[in-house]
């Protein structure tokens, strides 16, 4: 007589699935994995499972008969459901495990000698949306995306149309209908022209600059970036074993008249300067080009949040004025539409793009193509745009409230952000933010010390980065004021 799984080891977990046939369908994969279920082992019927579990009988039939058709359990005559023969990701039985501590392992600090861990890096607690007042930057609101939108490009991405082109090893290409969109309609809005084949699909803006800074970068080339300044640039930079030089910038941004004559590549945020918010007038852009050709140095533009102007129209992107070829462009759907999309874009010459693919297909091969698609498919549909407006709409209004929070407080904004953006660059007025933003955290409050974003912060560092993409309309009075006080009693 075959053995049987009792009904009482099939447990539902809240968290396995958003519904209750999924979360019964993993109960019951568990349970045969836990057990090592041999097959012919036969499960409850039906209904003794449904009693068990307190659900219907009509759940448990049609979870088994998913089961089945996945090949986890097999229906035998006048005897029910059974352990299938073909069970998936059976467990291997392994004997002569060794103990933890029998074998010598290996001496990770000899091993990674060469490496370091970042020195400067951005961030955020991981149960943000836990506080009250979630000031921090780069964060999606859900309740801006149409969700029933993306399902639907999503469900049209994995239809029979599109399966076996996406489930097809492209050997290093991007998505067609990706690559065709980026140029005919997200860089005509910056006013950049590029073929298909001057373009690259990345995993977000950071993995297009670590590949630009992989090609570029040399011991003996001199580069050049923003202080106070995106960190990862910096980080980037001192991988690739760079000398680097770190140029102050002003309510511009980076100024050209600054650059030490050995620059061979500088990386900059000219549209909207990171952490500040600053814009580069188009006489410095020009000036930055034309110092370019004449230094013979190369640029990467970071044009991570273009999307994000509503206070005025957008100045063109540098690589627009680009008539020499000497700006890689570097762009994202993941500031615009949610971080862990990373989905990313490198717009530069075509033998620059040739090489960086090359890189990038020994590291990944290329980002996923159904990810890929679904993105196509909501920015060619029209619901990237009808998403950019409600985006835009919402940030203008909660700039507003914090502007006039800002106004009746002795918190200073230190950053004139011309555009928009969503966060603002503010000055305690003499408090030290990391001390600031500890305090804060017990009022349920979060905030982005300005340290991180320094080569050698000053001390005590007095800035912040106040981000206002999550947080509720009716939260930032108050939020505000709490900051205030906070750093008011620091400054006593």
């Amino acid at each position: 007589m075959s053995s049987r799984i009792p009904a009482e080891i099939i447990l539902l977990r809240e968290d396995e699935a958003p519904t209750l046939q999924g979360r019964l369908a993993a109960a019951i994969v568990r349970a045969i994995l836990e057990i090592r279920a041999r097959p012919g082992t036969r499960l409850p019927s039906s209904r003794r499972l449904a009693t068990a579990l307190g659900i219907s009988r009509m759940t448990v039939t049609l979870v088994y008969q998913d089961l089945v058709a996945q090949g986890y359990l097999a229906t035998l005559p006048r005897s029910g459901i059974a352990v299938a023969a073909t069970v998936p990701h059976r467990r291997l039985r392994v004997s002569g495990v060794r103990q933890p501590g029998q074998g010598k392992p290996p001496d990770w600090q000899d091993w990674l000698s060469d490496h370091h861990l970042p020195r400067r890096v951005i961030r955020k607690p991981t149960n943000w949306r836990e506080y009250r007042y979630p000031f921090i930057y780069g964060q999606a609101d859900p309740s801006l995306f149409d969700h029933n939108a993306w399902r639907d490009c999503a469900r049209q991405a994995l239809g029979t149309r599109d399966f076996a082109d996406l489930a097809s090893d492209r050997y290093g290409a991007d998505d067609p209908l990706l690559v065709d969109y980026i140029c005919s309609n997200t860089l005509a809005r910056r006013g950049v022209h590029a073929r298909p084949d001057e373009v690259l699909v990345t995993l977000g803006a950071q993995n297009a600059l670590f590949l630009a800074v992989e090609l570029l970068a040399r011991a003996d080339r001199l580069a050049v970036t923003e202080d106070p300044g995106y960190p990862d640039f910096a980080e980037t930079l001192r991988r690739a074993q760079s000398p680097t030089t770190f140029l102050p910038v002003d309510h511009g941004g980076l100024n050209p008249a600054d650059l030490p004559e050995a620059t061979r590549l500088v990386i900059a945020t000219p549209s909207h300067h990171i952490p500040t918010g600053g814009t580069m007038p188009l006489a410095r852009r020009r000036e930055l080009l034309d110092r370019a050709a004449a230094q013979d140095f190369l640029i990467i533009e970071d044009d991570y949040d273009f999307e994000m102007s509503y206070l005025a129209p957008p100045l063109p992107a540098l690589k627009s004025l680009d008539d020499a070829g000497r700006v890689i462009y570097i762009g994202s759907f993941s500031k615009s539409l949610f971080p862990g999309l990373r989905i990313g874009y490198m717009v530069a010459p075509a033998e620059l793009i040739r090489q960086a693919r090359a890189l990038r297909s020994i590291m990944l091969r290329h980002p996923p193509s159904h990810l890929q698609r679904i993105t196509a498919y909501f920015l060619a549909l029209g619901h990237y745009d009808a998403h950019i407006v409600r985006l835009r709409e919402a940030l203008k209004r909660r700039r507003a409230l914090i502007e006039a929070a800002l106004n009746d407080s002795a918190l200073q904004i230190a950053g004139a952000p011309q555009a928009g953006g969503s966060s603002i660059w503010v000055s305690t007025g003499g408090a030290d933010s990391g001390l600031l933003a500890e305090r804060l955290r017990t009022e349920s409050v979060l905030i982005e010390p300005g340290d991180v974003f320094f080569e050698r912060p000053p001390e005590p560092c007095p800035f912040f980065r106040l981000g206002y993409g999550t947080i509720a309309d009716q939260m930032i009075a108050d939020g505000i004021r709490r900051i205030d006080r906070a750093a008011m009693r620091l400054r006593r």
